[in-house]
């Protein structure tokens, strides 16, 4: 049975700093994904460049927690606490979904496109958002679903449609990419269950970069085993190549974790999820403008599009005035 912290225990993380937090924390993965993807190019190999990445933010993470105080004290509760059963040992695990993610980007963006592979994952990680935060998983408890929460996560699914429109070519199968596009919804839907696992985690370490460092260890050690499957079947790829810059990858994971993890206490799964695919977008949008890549393509649905985002956020979050809205219950079912 799931332990749930009281939510008068919530941090002091009010929505006019928590929502700007979890989109600037959507702000790294655009350039995490953009070295990630560098390093996959020049290793000729997605899964070692996945190994790469999870494995230097495990070292960095560790090295965190292993130099701070805090990262200490989070050290020696992860055992009680899993031995405990203050959450349900599986929750350790929730490093395996960064993993599917990872593995999701490396078979799947080829087929798809980068357009309908963010699409995917957005509309499931905007699904399983409502459907999180309804169960009550997180440490923030239950939160309802409403009709103004509905409307903000359709709208957020269709302005990420709007704004990776102009990456969609006219010549697409769709019946060819029905079975490829399965696995990034299923990737995006497990992401909110993931944040809700080490937000819980978090509360009962006592500090994100505890539930940070149990991620990479589970991330990490999905992927070694893939690679080695790999190795075994294939062979290896390119070596590895000696700019730095090529591995920073696993330490701006670190980041988005941890600040990930402390964020749905505050904001919930689904605003916190919300706010971060908003960053991702702006992201994505300054990337492009300022260090485009070959095919990249900034248009006027790209401006607009991340713009709508950022509106449905907004719609989705806000503690609109009771009857604001038909159906809509009191701010307490919040």
């Amino acid at each position: 049975m799931v332990t749930v912290p009281n939510p008068s225990h919530r941090p002091a993380f009010p929505l006019a700093l928590g929502l700007p937090l979890a989109l600037v924390t959507g702000l790294v993965l655009p350039l995490q994904g953009r070295i990630n993807g560098a390093l996959a190019v020049k290793l000729e190999d997605g899964i070692t460049a996945s190994v790469v990445s999870f494995t230097t933010g495990l070292v960095v993470i560790a090295a965190i927690s292993l130099a701070t105080p805090r990262g200490r004290s989070g050290l020696q509760s992860i055992l009680p606490a899993v031995r405990n059963r203050s959450f349900p040992p599986y929750y350790v695990m929730a490093g395996a979904v960064g993993a599917l993610f990872v593995f999701a980007q490396s078979f799947t963006v080829g087929l798809l496109g980068v357009a309908l592979f963010t699409v995917a994952t957005v509309t499931g990680q905007t699904l399983s958002g409502l459907l999180v935060d309804r169960m009550g998983i997180a440490p923030g408890g239950k939160r309802s679903i409403t009709g103004v929460r509905v409307l903000g996560s359709v709208l957020t699914v269709a302005a990420v449609a709007w704004a990776v429109s102009p990456r969609f070519g006219g010549t697409a199968d769709v019946g060819a990419l029905v079975l490829p596009v399965i696995l990034p919804l299923v990737a995006g839907f497990l992401m909110s269950f993931q944040q809700a696992m080490n937000g819980t985690a978090t509360v009962h370490y006592g500090t994100p970069i505890a539930a940070t460092l149990v991620n990479f260890l589970a991330g990490s050690a999905v992927l070694w085993v893939a690679l080695l499957i790999k190795l075994a079947v294939a062979g290896a790829g390119n070596p590895l190549p000696s700019e730095w810059w090529y591995y920073a990858g696993g330490p701006l994971g670190c980041i988005a974790i941890g600040l990930a993890a402390l964020l749905v206490r505050s904001l919930g799964v689904l605003v916190t999820g919300l706010g971060m695919i908003a960053g991702q977008l702006v992201g994505s949008l300054v990337l492009d403008v300022v260090i485009p890549t070959a095919g990249t393509v900034v248009a006027l649905p790209t401006v607009l599009g991340t713009l709508l985002t950022l509106a449905a956020i907004v719609v989705a979050s806000l503690p609109w005035p009771r009857g604001s809205f038909p159906g809509r219950p009191s701010a307490k079912g919040r």
